[in-house]
């Protein structure tokens, strides 16, 4: 069983990541379509370049922070009872192993990119960001904390927004330069953002459905009419999010075409007529 601070944290990470990846993506393709690459990262520009590499930084000291959490704070460093793993602490030890692979990712990133002890190609760091999310979905596709019910329903959807990070990212890779492959990646990291903060609110704040609560740390709900309701709701709640993801891009995208496009369209076509 969860906490709405549990899901927030990282509704929050990776909320700020994805909408950080459309932008960027949205920017690198409108400012020039022909020579568009796909990136698993963005830099983000100002203060003489010290930013550039602030979202690597985001993902490798938000893990970090998360597994010191998860691994130091929850346990209190009882990992073990009677010789085996503290089975009280299971969940938490799972939720390291994912983290892990994000910290993995960050540092390799980092290294990739200020250092020349690994240089990889961009498409080898989707692949690596491939395999942090598929860590994320195997954590929540095989929990050793049940979840029935509307929680496990609310964990279902979870489930399949990783799973759209997870294709995103290898098509990242298979087809660099696609602009959709790109976009998509970004949509699916923010979606599964806002999906985190959904499930915080729905089972662990003040959007529980009606007929519906917590109690022990389980969702109980009175009847199958009323579970099924939540649901309802659930996939409602999924569209919401889905459509204003979707009025976002398209907002994003008129709004740096006519930031950025023109000015290049334009100097496109003075380079014409210069050789015209």
């Amino acid at each position: 069983m969860g906490s709405f601070k549990g899901h927030a944290v990282p509704g929050t990470l990776f909320l700020v990541v994805g909408a950080w990846h459309i932008w960027s993506a949205v920017v690198r393709y409108v400012s020039n379509p022909k020579s568009f690459r796909v990136h698993v990262w963005n830099p983000v520009p100002g203060f003489d370049g010290k930013l550039k590499y602030l979202e690597l930084y985001v993902v490798a000291v938000g893990a970090f922070i998360d597994l010191c959490i998860e691994l130091l704070y929850a346990p209190h460093l009882k990992y073990f009872v009677n010789g085996v793993l503290n089975p009280s602490h299971m969940n938490n030890f799972e939720h390291s192993g994912m983290l892990i692979m994000f910290l993995i990712f960050g540092v390799i990133a980092l290294l990739s990119e200020k250092t020349s002890f690994l240089p990889l190609p961009e498409g080898a760091l989707c692949l690596i960001a491939s395999t942090a999310f598929s860590a994320e979905y195997l954590l929540f596709n095989f929990h050793s904390t049940t979840h029935k019910g509307l929680e496990g329903y609310y964990h279902l959807i979870l489930v399949l927004l990783i799973g759209l990070c997870i294709l995103s990212s290898v098509a990242g890779a298979l087809i660099p330069t696609s602009f959709p492959v790109d976009l998509c990646n970004g949509i699916a990291i923010a979606l599964q953002g806002l999906w985190f903060y959904q499930t915080a609110f729905t089972l662990y704040g003040p959007m529980m459905p009606d007929g519906c609560r917590l109690k022990e740390s389980e969702i109980l709900c009175r009847s199958t009419e009323k579970e099924v309701r939540g649901e309802q709701l659930a996939n409602v709640q999924l569209f919401v999010l889905v459509l204003g993801v979707l009025v976002g891009v398209v907002v994003s995208y008129a709004f740096a075409a006519s930031r950025y496009g023109r000015s290049d369209s334009r100097r496109l076509q003075t380079v014409q007529d210069g050789l015209d």
